[in-house]
C-alpha cells in the first residue's frame, strides 16, 4: 500500500512535490513581526529584524505579495548625523512623511529628528503638519514605523521644550497608550519618549495636560499618566508645588491610591510622600516666620481632612504615617 502511495507521489510534477506537499498558493503560513536585540553590542544603536506582511502605510495588506524581510536600524539621538542639504530635505519632508512606502516614511522621520537636533528653526513653520504626520505613523500597526515615530516625538520634545505644549495633546494620548501595550520594544520607546517629555517641558505646563488622563477608562493609561505626574511633581520643587496647589496634587494622589493597577498605586504613594515632605518643610518655615497673614492649618492630618473626603483622607494618612513610622524604626 505504501509503495503504491509513493509511486503516486513520484508521478506528481516537481512543483507539487516541494517538502512533500502540493504547492498551494493559498496555504501561506502567517508571519509575525519580531525584533531581536544583540545584548553584546553597545547601546548606541539598536538593530531589529522586522518580519512583516506587506502592508500599505494605512496598514492594509497587499494581497498576493510575498512577505518582506527588512532590517531596520534604530539610531539613538546622539548618533544621528546632520543632514547634508537642509533646503532639499525640507522640500521633500512632508511628501516623505506622507508616502505610501513605509520605509520612505521611516527615512523621512529620521530626517525630522536630524532637523530637530541641528536645525530646529527650519521646521518651525511646518511643525504642525509634521506632528500630524508623526501622529499618523505612531498609530500605524507596523511596529517599525510606530517605534520610529515615537523616537521622533522624543527628539521634538527635547528640541522645542515648552513650545510644543499647544500641539501636545494628541501625541500624549498615543504615548500613554503605546507605553502600556504588549510589544516590549515599542513600550520601551514610548516610555523613553514620556521621560523626555517630563524632562523637557515645564511641569507647570505639563501637569494640566496630564491631569485629565488619570480619569481615562483605560487603567493602563491612568497608570502611565500617574507615573508622569509623579515625575513632574518631583521637578516642581517647593515653590512650584505651592504655585500649582498642593491641595490639587494631594487630591490627584488620593484618587489613584486605590486604582486598579499597582503601577498607578505606587506612583500615587510616591507623589503623596513627596507632598507630605513639602508640606512639613513649608509648615516649619511658616511657623518660624514672625508674621503670617493667612491662617495656617496646624498639621498634615488636619490638612488632609480639610481637603479630602473622610475615606480618601484616611487612605492618604495611612500611606504617609506608615512611611513615617518606617523612618522612625530605621533611624
Amino acid at each position: 500500500m505504501s509503495e503504491v502511495a509513493l509511486g503516486d507521489v513520484s508521478k506528481l510534477p516537481e512543483s507539487e512535490r516541494i517538502n512533500g506537499t502540493s504547492n498551494n498558493v493559498n496555504s501561506v503560513k502567517p508571519v509575525t513581526e519580531t525584533t531581536e536585540e544583540n545584548p553584546g553590542e553597545k547601546l548606541n544603536k539598536k538593530m531589529a529584524a522586522m518580519v512583516d506582511p506587506p502592508t500599505d502605510i494605512d496598514g492594509t495588506e497587499n494581497s498576493g505579495e510575498a512577505a518582506a524581510i527588512l532590517e531596520i536600524e534604530y539610531i539613538e539621538s546622539e548618533n544621528l548625523k546632520d543632514v547634508e542639504d537642509v533646503e532639499n530635505c525640507l522640500k521633500t519632508l512632508v511628501s516623505g512623511l506622507s508616502s505610501k512606502d513605509w520605509v520612505s516614511v521611516c527615512d523621512a522621520l529620521n530626517n525630522v529628528r536630524r532637523l530637530s537636533i541641528y536645525h530646529k528653526e527650519a521646521i518651525v513653520g511646518i511643525l504642525s503638519d509634521v506632528i500630524s504626520l508623526i501622529l499618523k505613523s505612531m498609530k500605524n500597526p507596523r511596529s517599525a514605523l510606530c517605534k520610529t515615530a515615537i523616537m521622533t516625538s522624543a527628539d521634538i520634545f527635547k528640541a522645542f521644550n515648552d513650545d510644543i505644549i499647544d500641539s501636545l495633546d494628541p501625541l500624549l494620548v498615543q504615548l500613554l497608550l503605546k507605553s502600556s501595550q504588549d510589544k516590549r520594544f515599542v513600550c520601551e520607546a514610548a516610555e523613553s519618549a514620556l521621560i523626555a517629555l517630563n524632562s523637557s517641558v515645564s511641569p507647570l505646563l505639563l501637569l494640566p495636560k496630564l491631569q485629565p488622563h488619570i480619569k481615562n477608562k483605560n487603567p493602563r493609561i491612568r497608570a502611565k499618566a500617574s507615573v508622569c505626574i509623579s515625575r513632574s511633581v518631583r521637578r516642581l520643587g517647593v515653590d512650584g508645588i505651592e504655585s500649582f496647589g498642593i491641595d490639587k496634587l494631594v487630591q490627584i494622589g488620593a484618587s489613584q491610591l486605590n486604582d486598579k493597577l499597582p503601577e498607578s498605586r505606587d506612583a500615587a504613594r510616591t507623589l503623596l510622600l513627596e507632598l507630605h515632605s513639602v508640606f512639613e518643610k513649608s509648615h516649619v518655615t511658616i511657623e518660624a516666620s514672625a508674621v503670617s497673614e493667612e491662617p495656617v492649618i496646624a498639621s498634615w492630618e488636619l490638612f488632609c481632612q480639610s481637603k479630602l473626603s473622610p475615606l480618601n483622607a484616611q487612605d492618604v494618612l495611612r500611606v504617609t504615617n506608615t512611611a513615617r513610622a518606617g523612618l522612625v524604626l530605621g533611624s
